[in-house]
């Protein structure tokens, strides 16, 4: 189950994190500017975060294996339309439902079903398979940006589904239903209204703002300086190599430290990391950014879920899980565009990262005070 879910992950974020690299290209054929041509990565990120809420619920109840061959189906044939896609708008429809709901199916199911299957080293499990999203992120976006040059961006697409389609049917093949958990007296309801869900939610907000701004945007503002395109596009590899350490090491640490203190550290990092792509843009400073923000990224991803079995019980966690992931998702819809627009409105990046890091920085505060009860799932006052 853990490598299924690895491969899942790999996949579907190697296919959505590989955007930047189609960015100038699709905004000079589509004559748009980069507020509009974020608002396809924006879009997408939105819905798979949104529709992930909808999605674990359906895992829970029919197993994984059935949603994720719905969500390989529906990601291949949004990248192929797309491929065919005669403007910016068509692309919000096709790429933004298409990978949208193929993330959706590939990501939350397969995170839950892992924390399902273990108790003991949950982390570690999930830690691993979420580490897919690292390694599909280290690929994704240089070898599309070579493909891009070699082919073209629409043909791209094209080789994407394919590989995409292949990749996910296997993991359909290896994919199985958790066994039932244990039970716990806090369910759905009761968690989202908590403090403690509460302190997450704000903070999955605040960094969905600011990772996203990161994502469709480094590699065209490396572009704007002056970096090949390759490179420019590799940055966002570096982000996926530290995002797999970050899931390996930090998931690994929270055995012994706890998945509340590694998540806060992380989150800690992943915030102060965009100080270093606001005061050191050189190509160097931006390897070292894209590494910082990997590692706590990566980790803050891969905690989260156990977090959630913490705080909540593992009861219904893909459900919760959910339900918590539209954070990222509203930040996600809002910060990529609002950086673009700024782009194009004030003709440089520096009001956009500066803006990113100070959500980033605020989203940190509320998690600061989560703690596990000592009874595990208790509700709040209040």
């Amino acid at each position: 189950m853990v490598a299924a879910a690895f491969g899942s992950m790999f996949t579907v974020f190697a296919v959505v994190y590989s955007f930047g690299a189609f960015f100038d290209s699709m905004a000079r054929e589509f004559h748009a500017d980069r507020a509009a041509t974020s608002a396809v990565f924006a879009i997408t990120v939105f819905l798979y975060f949104a529709l992930g809420s909808l999605t674990g619920v359906l895992a829970d109840r029919i197993g994984p294996r059935r949603v994720l061959a719905v969500g390989a189906l529906v990601m291949a044939a949004g990248l192929v339309l797309t491929s065919l896609s005669p403007s910016i708008w068509f692309g919000y429809l096709s790429y933004g439902l298409g990978v949208g709901i193929g993330v959706a199916c590939g990501y939350v199911p397969m995170v839950a079903a892992v924390g399902g299957w273990f108790t003991r080293g949950r982390s570690l499990a999930l830690g691993l398979a979420i580490s897919g999203i690292g390694f599909g992120t280290l690929v994704g976006a240089p070898v599309s940006a070579a493909l891009i040059r070699s082919f073209g961006w629409r043909e791209t697409l094209v080789i994407q589904a394919i590989a995409a389609l292949l990749v996910l049917a296997l993991c359909v093949a290896l994919a199985e239903r958790p066994p039932v958990a244990a039970s716990t007296d806090l369910r759905l309801g009761g968690a989202v209204r908590t403090r403690r869900f509460a302190a997450m939610y704000v903070n999955g907000v605040m960094a969905g703002f600011a990772l996203f701004i990161a994502f469709a945007h480094l590699t065209p503002f490396a572009i704007h300086r002056g970096t090949d395109p390759v490179a420019a596009a590799a940055l966002v590899g570096v982000i996926g190599a530290g995002s797999a350490v970050g899931r390996l090491a930090l998931s690994g640490i929270a055995e012994t430290l706890g998945a509340v203190r590694a998540f806060q550290a992380t989150a800690l990092l992943f915030s102060a990391s965009f100080a270093i792509w606001l005061l050191a843009p050189s190509y160097p400073g931006l390897v070292v950014f894209a590494a910082a923000l990997g590692v706590g990224y990566g980790g803050w991803v891969a905690l989260a879920p156990s977090v959630v079995a913490e705080l909540f019980g593992a009861e219904r966690m893909g459900g919760t899980i959910g339900a918590l992931y539209t954070g990222p998702g509203l930040g996600a819809l809002v910060g990529p565009p609002l950086a673009g627009f700024l782009v194009d409105r004030m003709g440089t990046y520096t009001p956009a990262i500066a803006t990113a890091l100070a959500l980033a920085t605020v989203g940190f505060l509320p998690i600061l005070g989560l703690r596990v009860s000592s009874r595990r799932g208790d509700r709040e006052p209040g």
